[in-house]
């Protein structure tokens, strides 16, 4: 009988050791989504509306443009992916990694 103490964790779902059963990811064991939390360079927590500042002077990529240090955004946007921040700078619109901003406390 399986008793599902060795469980293996797949991508997609789990698969007893003992006995090679397999089940779906959240059939069981409901796994809570862990809230993914962005920081800034020196680690302050980003929300949605923060303003930042860059840190270090930045050339976009495609452009002649460079972002220095000190530009600060309009109200930011967290967003999914590689560049976590989605806002406005120099009236264009892009986005960033937070390792090159700080936030900037009002």
């Amino acid at each position: 009988m399986c008793e599902m103490t060795d469980v293996l964790q797949h991508p997609a779902h789990y698969e007893c050791e003992t006995c090679s059963y397999e089940w779906a990811r959240g059939d069981f064991f409901d796994e809570p989504e862990a809230e993914r939390v962005v920081k800034d360079a020196y680690g302050h927590v980003l929300a949605d509306g923060d303003i930042v500042a860059m840190i270090k002077d930045l050339k976009l990529k495609g452009s002649s443009e460079v972002l220095k240090v000190g530009t600060k955004s309009k109200p930011i946007r967290l967003v999914e992916g590689d560049h976590e921040i989605s806002c406005k700078m120099n009236g264009m619109a892009i986005g960033l990694k937070a390792c090159f901003v700080k936030k900037v406390v009002s």
